[in-house]
């Protein structure tokens, strides 16, 4: 049997399975959630939207939108927190505590070193708050569009943006808007502010400061510190609502899972108040997308390749890659497994290789297309489709159900 290099093994796969297993592969190595998560999330929002536009405006809104919203949450949180708060906040570190900031907060709480903890974790807890700069720019992007609408296409009225008919605008409802849109941005930019305040009081007082050094632990690790005896609240917690950096197998900070959730909740509310402003057809039509999205935009297709394992696993197949407990290995891991295999049934590793990239691209990628295809049609479709009803029966019944 020949052993084979691991970075030149994908290149003995078929042409048409290739790109697919190189995407996978990507999906593991990449950053954190970024480039795999950037285009799914854009595939899945912006395309369908664009298909179901109703209007210029419409399309140019959610244009904006949803690459501007994509680009912030997974490209700028490596830059933000990497690449500029990172070295602001850990100058004072030695070159060992320097490493270890790319730790996250719940595995050094684990660890149960004080002494390191106590110089850590605030550091880590201003550089979490210098990050939220995300989501309260996330927050501003729903009254910004406002801005742009206005700007542009001086409309501010939801039903003549959607199509839904096409009235004179009131200038003072326009002014209202504005008005609004400027007043919450300027929340936004303070609350900020009050952020980076509290990041640099942790990251010059917080070594010293038992208080502080409680605040550190609940940013970094709200799980940990406020659920030590129940592991599934701790988890959630830890998993979902933690502000702390996750970080790649290089040790440089990346978008962890609990910052993507406070960019989706914290984007909601500035989602809903800009809808708000422009009539309760917006404000409906939010109301029946945003639920549906972000859950999506959480989990992303994990809900659905967890099922899919399941079905798989109790059909039997797939069993080279799935465990009872629904693991699947590692991309890179392929060729250690594919080795194995050959050896134990006396075939090559290009073929055992094959096999699992082949299970393993169907394990990960017909949940993914099925996600981008269900989830990114099916809601554009059904939002636009209400609105269109909600807004005809409405008319109904204000002249009499004629």
């Amino acid at each position: 049997m020949t052993k084979v290099n691991n970075d030149n093994l994908i290149n003995t796969l078929p042409k048409a399975l290739k790109p697919a297993a190189k995407f996978v592969r990507h999906q593991e190595q990449a950053s954190g959630l970024s480039t795999s998560r950037f285009i799914q999330d854009v595939t899945t929002c912006l395309i369908p939207k664009a298909v179901f536009s109703r209007s210029l405006a419409d399309l140019t809104e959610n244009t904006f939108l949803e690459v501007s919203e994509e680009t912030l949450i997974y490209f700028v949180p490596t830059i933000l927190g990497q690449h500029v708060a990172r070295k602001v906040f850990s100058k004072g570190l030695t070159p060992d505590l320097k490493k270890d900031v790319a730790t996250t907060g719940v595995e050094l709480m684990e660890k149960a070193d004080k002494v390191k903890n106590k110089k850590i974790l605030p550091i880590k807890a201003a550089i979490a708050l210098a990050a939220m700069a995300i989501p309260l720019t996330e927050f501003s992007l729903n009254y910004i569009k406002n801005l742009m609408t206005l700007k542009i296409f001086n409309k501010s009225d939801f039903k003549n943006i959607a199509s839904l008919e096409n009235t004179k605008e009131d200038k003072a409802h326009q002014e209202k808007v504005r008005k609004s849109a400027k007043r919450h941005i300027g929340l936004a930019g303070g609350v900020y502010a009050g952020c980076l305040g509290l990041a640099g009081l942790l990251a010059t007082k917080g070594k010293n400061s038992k208080i502080l050094q409680n605040i550190s632990e609940f940013i970094v690790a709200p799980g940990t510190k406020l659920f030590k005896n129940a592991p599934k609240t701790k988890n959630f917690f830890n998993k979902y609502l933690c502000m702390d950096f996750n970080h790649t197998k290089k040790g440089e900070l990346c978008l962890s899972k609990g910052q993507l959730t406070t960019c989706v909740l914290t984007g909601g509310v500035g989602y809903f108040g800009a809808s708000a402003d422009r009539g309760k057809e917006n404000l409906k039509e939010t109301a029946t997308r945003f639920p549906l999205v972000a859950l999506y935009v959480i989990t992303g297709s994990e809900l659905v390749e967890q099922g899919f394992r399941k079905l798989l696993y109790k059909m039997g197949k797939c069993r080279d890659l799935i465990d009872k407990d629904l693991k699947v290995p590692e991309f890179d891991k392929l060729k250690g497994l594919a080795e194995k295999l050959a050896l134990e049934r006396n075939s090559s590793v290009e073929k055992e290789y094959k096999s699992l990239v082949k299970q393993k691209v169907l394990i990960k990628g017909l949940p993914y297309i099925f996600s981008i295809g269900v989830m990114g049609f099916f809601v554009a479709g059904m939002t636009v489709h209400f609105t269109k009803k909600r807004y005809e029966n409405a008319k109904k019944q204000k002249n009499g159900g004629i």
